[in-house]
């Protein structure tokens, strides 16, 4: 990430483990630009992914849950400014199984053959 800024970035990530059987949470904190607000950033969010058909920006405010990404290829992000430290905190559920490394690999696929990077990866990975 510092290669690509030009500058030092640094970011935390924490994958969270717990008693589920698909599903992972991860949290994210980053440094605040200066005059970065919650909501320029969670519009910031919103604008970046906007065109990415796995990617859902949740609502401000709203925590991603592992349970409406299960079965699927989607990423759930949520979006938090903690103003008094400077720090976003990014909360990302993703289903392990239905977005692991076989779908990044379908996805990727279809990218580099000029196929539609949804196809094969629209329908539920399990009997829902």
């Amino acid at each position: 990430l510092s290669l690509l800024a030009g500058r030092t970035v640094a970011i935390g990530f924490t994958p969270h483990l717990a008693p589920m059987k698909r599903g992972m949470l991860a949290t994210v904190y980053a440094d605040l630009m200066p005059g970065v607000t919650a909501e320029s950033l969670h519009q910031m969010y919103e604008s970046y992914y906007k065109d990415e058909p796995f990617v859902r920006v949740l609502p401000a405010g709203t925590c991603p849950d592992t349970r409406h990404v299960s079965g699927t290829n989607m990423a759930d992000i949520g979006v938090f400014a903690d103003l008094r430290n400077g720090r976003a905190v990014l909360l990302c559920a993703i289903d392990n199984l239905g977005k692991g490394s076989a779908s990044q690999a379908v996805q990727s696929l279809n990218l580099m053959a000029g196929l539609p990077e949804t196809a094969g990866l629209v329908r539920p990975g399990m009997m829902l």
